[in-house]
């Protein structure tokens, strides 16, 4: 299923990759989400959320942006300071305004998380206006 949004196709099917080397501050010490000096799991989702972004990136015009909604990611995996990620996001779903991507995240060939992410198609002024709370 496609929704054109902003006269350009945005489709099922769409992937963003992102590549990261991990590093000391992506560790659950740094971030504060636990005790050891392994890829925290706050920045797996980040990075999972940076390749739903690239994902749809080039279909987007000047004035839209999308963002978080839904978030649900398993991180099964350690992965040291100094190794290499891969998170890939699949659009699989365009419903409206509404996004649904598929996430995996590997190391070195092996999974280290997968799920799902929502985001929401929005005007970027219009959100911040509202945010912000702003008429």
């Amino acid at each position: 299923m496609g929704s054109t949004i902003a006269g350009m196709k945005m489709r099922a099917g769409m992937v963003g990759t992102v590549c990261h080397v991990v590093a000391d501050g992506d560790t659950a010490i740094e971030v504060g989400s636990g005790d050891v000096p392994v890829l925290a799991t706050p920045r797996l989702i980040a990075w999972a959320e940076e390749a739903c972004v690239a994902a749809v990136r080039g279909t987007l015009a000047p004035d839209e942006t999308t963002v978080g909604t839904d978030v649900k990611v398993t991180h099964t995996r350690a992965v040291p300071v100094g190794e290499r990620l891969t998170v890939e996001a699949r659009l699989t779903m365009v419903h409206g305004n509404r996004l649904r991507f598929a996430i995996e995240a590997s190391h070195d060939g092996v999974e280290v998380g997968e799920g799902t992410i929502e985001r929401a198609l929005v005007d970027r002024e219009l959100f911040l206006r509202r945010a912000t709370g702003s008429r």
